[in-house]
Formats: structure tokens, C-alpha cells, sequence
């Protein structure tokens, strides 16, 4: 996960500031995750767990909000803009990114209710499956959408 978002920094940061920020943003959230997920070995944080998710939570919440009201929305500007066919690509993906969101905001919803280890170990795990498939998601949405653009915005 944490190697697919310094890729996609790679790919396009310095591109847009609203995508730089919101990469960045990916990448504090990767790495909370990865450090409520004990799959950090190298993490220094020795905060309790829930005051990690609660942060967590805060970070998915702003991460997934920047997504739907600025980074997308730009992506999808810049598509129509140059009239081109990468904008259909928006009919098939938006409504999984939705669905996704939906699973992002459940876990956000039922954080604080989970009431054993075990059920909060699953909800982390569900939630890192639909990261990974959001930033999966994400990435090829800028792909699509931004890359071939990438020279007329910086010419």
C-alpha cells in the first residue's frame, strides 16, 4: 500500500497542488494504518490504539472528503475541458469510488461502537481491503483522466 502512494507521488506530484496535498494525505493515512495494523515494525508511535483510530478516522474522512469535492472534480473538469473520450471513463468508476466511500464511512461509523479485539482486528482488516482498492481505483482515475492532459496543462 505504502509503496503504491509513493508511486503515484512519483507519477504525478508536482502536477496539481490539490493532488500533491491530497497524495500526501494518502500517505499519513497509510501509514496510520500500517501502525494500528502492526504492520509497521519500524513505528515509533506509542499512542494507545484508539487514540490512533480516532485519528485515523479523522484522516479517512478528510481524505475521502478531498476526493470526492476537489480531486475528482478537477480530474473530471480537465476531461471535459479537452473534449476527449477519457471522461467516460468517470460513468464506470465514480459510482465504485461511491460504493467504496460508503465502506470508508462505515468503519468511521462503527469505530467507536467495536467492543472486542478480535471484531475491531476484522474491521481494520475490511477497511484496508477497500483502501487498497480505492487508491487502486484512484490511481487509474488520474491516469485517465489527468495523464493525458499532463502536457497541455503544462505547456
Amino acid at each position: 500500500m505504502l509503496k503504491g502512494c509513493q508511486t503515484a507521488k512519483e507519477r504525478w506530484g508536482g502536477v496539481s497542488e490539490i493532488i500533491d496535498r491530497w497524495l500526501s494525505e494518502r500517505q499519513e493515512l497509510i501509514v496510520l494504518y500500517c501502525s494500528i495494523n502492526g504492520m509497521d515494525q519500524f513505528d515509533d508511535d506509542n499512542r494507545p490504539v484508539a487514540n490512533k483510530l480516532k485519528e485515523l478516522c479523522q484522516i479517512l474522512v478528510d481524505y475521502v472528503s478531498a476526493g470526492h469535492f476537489e480531486v475528482y472534480e478537477q480530474l473530471i473538469q480537465e476531461a471535459l475541458e479537452h473534449k476527449d473520450k477519457s471522461g467516460e471513463f468517470v460513468l464506470d468508476i465514480i459510482p465504485r469510488l461511491e460504493e467504496n466511500t460508503s465502506k470508508c464511512l462505515s468503519f468511521n461509523d462503527s469505530c467507536e461502537s467495536i467492543s472486542s479485539l478480535q471484531r475491531l482486528q476484522e474491521s481494520v482488516s475490511e477497511l484496508g481491503e477497500a483502501l487498497e482498492e480505492r487508491f487502486s481505483l484512484e490511481d487509474k482515475m488520474i491516469e485517465i483522466l489527468h495523464e493525458p492532459h499532463r502536457e497541455k496543462l503544462s505547456g
